[in-house]
């Protein structure tokens, strides 16, 4: 299957889980989880949250950031990933001069 990300909607979410600023984002959904493309701009964040149901993996396109998972802070970079598993707890934080870029996958889990 194909995911055409040129061709999806950008939304826009402010306060993301309670972040700072707005986060855009192309999204694919299905019952197995999320597929999705998104932008923090600089000073923006995804707040603080726990994956309830699900892992959480980021791997940055572009941009420079912080995550914070279970009070580990990492730093973020083009080429890292940052892997949020089920249960755990984290933020993800625009510490740079650019957009972060973040190709994202949540595997929701039965």
């Amino acid at each position: 299957m194909l995911i055409d990300f040129e061709a999806l909607e950008e939304i826009t979410i402010p306060h993301l889980d309670g972040g700072e600023g707005a986060v855009s984002a192309k999204m694919y959904l299905d019952q197995a989880g999320k597929i999705i493309i998104s932008r923090i701009p600089v000073g923006a964040s995804i707040g603080r949250h726990c994956q309830k149901t699900s892992n959480d993996i980021n791997y940055v396109i572009s941009g420079e950031g912080k995550a914070i998972c279970d009070d580990q802070e990492e730093t973020l970079r083009p080429g890292v990933c940052h892997y949020c598993p089920k249960g755990a707890v984290h933020t993800i934080i625009n510490t740079g001069k650019e957009d972060l870029i973040l190709f994202s996958v949540i595997a929701e889990q039965i």
